[in-house]
């Protein structure tokens, strides 16, 4: 499939090759997120387009942590994000930077706007800040503080940085344009007084700067030439703008925007994710049911599918909502040809083949794959097996080619039978079947008889098969609000089969391998359950997607 992330006309490379044929020589990216929470789709949309925009040009791109605010940041974080962009297939290199290592360089470069009349210290609490800001159609209105004299600003930035104020009691403030029709260069505040432990810095610092003063600098201070982010920046790339040029750099970056992307019937948001996760509704950021790229990968979604998934997505200036069965849709493509095919049962159904010796077993060879060389494993067969309960059908409908009374079947690899007779308990249900089988069908022996049958099904042997759980995950969320305030957990987006059994080879499978359960889809072993078999549905063999 074509990527048209990396087609040559977009906005974005016209802009790339515009300035590498006279502003820079070599392109240079960041992926800059906030340790705040775990990576999702949208955040993965911005690790696709500027590692691989910067691989198609031959160019650098860079993972900065950008950790300027330890109200909501957490060390555990900083590691799972650099996990996941592993995962994912992307390296860094040796560049990997934190903001947090430059808060030197940001209130020397705070210090140097003062010294220019740029900024001043504030004593404006927040509410007042807002009744100062207008609004829309209404100006702003200076401050009473806008005023002080450079050296009055110096002394209480100074003062602020020793400690001496309380937090709150004073912010430092650009002096840009209150009249401005963007809010955004309304004297935007530069620092805030903060005291809280800082990840990677402790309690050195009780100042903290504002990340659209932080942002455009930490660009600057590594020679970030395109600083590529969410259309949400638009309005605040004439700050970033502002800051680098009035800040002296020799080489300014360039802010190019593009579109986020949205998934039906699911969430993103980090403040919504976490709520629920403190409600107990999931089990954590990495619920297969999120797409979280934690959750996506213990879901069993191969990283390679959901970077063909982002690159079909293309790089737009309108925000794109895609149907979550279109992620499906490259998952499925990835596992048809990689996945082991095997046999399991999910809700199982007893058949007890009364012509075949009771005490007897073979072994029966069969393929990984069809297609593919995955190798082949030894499948025990004995007079007792389990069939999936929907296999069965007392009063067949029509065009029900699987097993009902005197009616034939095929046993993948094994053998024809034929239902003879149907047990029930005392309350008329199902509780097993019986059948005969003829031993001249044995799959590969070319002595098969010249009749037909219509339905194949999968099987365990009744003694050997290997008990599981199958998780099945439906659409995580009912519907696709354009808000997430509210929305409402689809109660199927989770259906647990814990009598399900499996073949023997299952008995081996390692955390986060994949298979194909013969007719119910692609499961993976799931990561978080220690030494139980327990393995999520990734995806259905079927997509509605076209």
């Amino acid at each position: 499939m074509e990527n048209p992330i990396l087609e040559t006309g977009t906005f974005i490379h016209n802009a790339i090759r515009q300035d590498l044929d006279g502003r820079t020589s070599e392109l240079v990216t960041r992926f800059p997120p906030e340790p705040s929470g775990y990576l999702h789709i949208g955040n993965a949309k911005a690790v696709y387009i500027n590692f691989e925009l910067a691989k198609a040009y031959g160019g650098k791109c860079n993972l900065r942590l950008d950790d300027t605010n330890p109200s909501r940041e957490e060390g555990e974080f900083v590691t799972a994000i650099q996990e996941d962009i592993r995962w994912l297939g992307y390296d860094w290199q040796d560049r990997l930077f934190f903001a947090s290592n430059y808060f030197g360089r940001f209130y020397e470069c705070a210090v140097r706007l003062i010294e220019k009349g740029l900024a001043f210290v504030c004593d404006l609490s927040q509410a007042q800040m807002r009744e100062y800001s207008g609004g829309v159609d209404k100006p702003g209105t200076e401050s009473p503080y806008r005023n002080r004299s450079i050296e009055e600003n110096l002394d209480l930035f100074t003062r602020m940085k020793n400690g001496e104020f309380p937090d709150g009691a004073k912010t430092l403030r650009a002096k840009i344009d209150m009249a401005s029709k963007n809010l955004n260069l309304r004297d935007p505040v530069i620092y805030r007084i903060m005291r809280l432990e800082h990840h990677n810095t402790g309690d050195e610092w009780c100042i903290y700067p504002m990340y659209d003063f932080a942002h455009p600098l930490e660009d600057a201070f590594e020679g970030i030439t395109h600083s590529l982010c969410s259309l949400e920046f638009e309005d605040h790339r004439p700050i970033y703008d502002w800051y680098v040029s009035n800040l002296d750099f020799a080489q300014k970056p360039r802010q190019i925007e593009f579109a986020k992307i949205s998934i039906t019937n699911t969430v993103m948001g980090k403040r919504f994710i976490k709520e629920l996760v403190e409600n107990g509704k999931i089990s954590g950021w990495d619920d297969p049911r999120l797409v979280t790229l934690r959750g996506m990968r213990r879901r069993g979604y191969p990283p390679e599918a959901i970077r063909a998934f982002l690159g079909a997505t293309g790089v737009n200036k309108a925000t794109s909502k895609y149907e979550f069965d279109y992620l499906e849709f490259f998952v499925r493509e990835a596992l048809m040809s990689t996945a082991r095919v095997v046999m399991a049962v999910l809700n199982p159904l007893k058949v007890i083949i009364t012509n075949y010796p009771e005490n007897e077993q073979e072994m029966l060879t069969l393929e990984y794959h069809t297609k593919n060389d995955l190798g082949s494993r030894e499948v025990p067969f004995s007079r007792e097996i389990y069939i999936e309960r929907e296999d069965f059908m007392e009063e067949p409908a029509k065009k029900f080619f699987r097993l009902a009374p005197n009616k034939e079947v095929r046993l993948k690899g094994a053998y024809f039978i034929t239902c003879t007779d149907v047990i029930k308990d005392e309350a008329g249900n199902i509780t097993e079947i019986h059948a005969t089988y003829d031993p001249l069908t044995k799959s590969g022996t070319g002595t098969e008889p010249p009749r037909k049958v219509k339905g194949t099904l999968h099987w365990v042997s009744a003694a050997h098969a290997v008990p599981i759980t199958a998780r099945l995950y439906d659409t995580f969320v009912v519907d696709s609000p354009d808000s997430e305030s509210g929305v409402e957990i689809n109660p199927n987006s989770l259906v647990e089969m814990n009598e399900a059994l499996g073949e023997p080879c299952l008995k081996d499978a390692k955390a986060g391998d994949s298979f194909q359960f013969m007719r119910n889809g692609y499961f993976c072993l799931d990561s978080g359950d220690n030494d139980e078999l327990v393995f999520n549905r990734t995806v259905t063999l079927k997509s509605s997607f076209s």
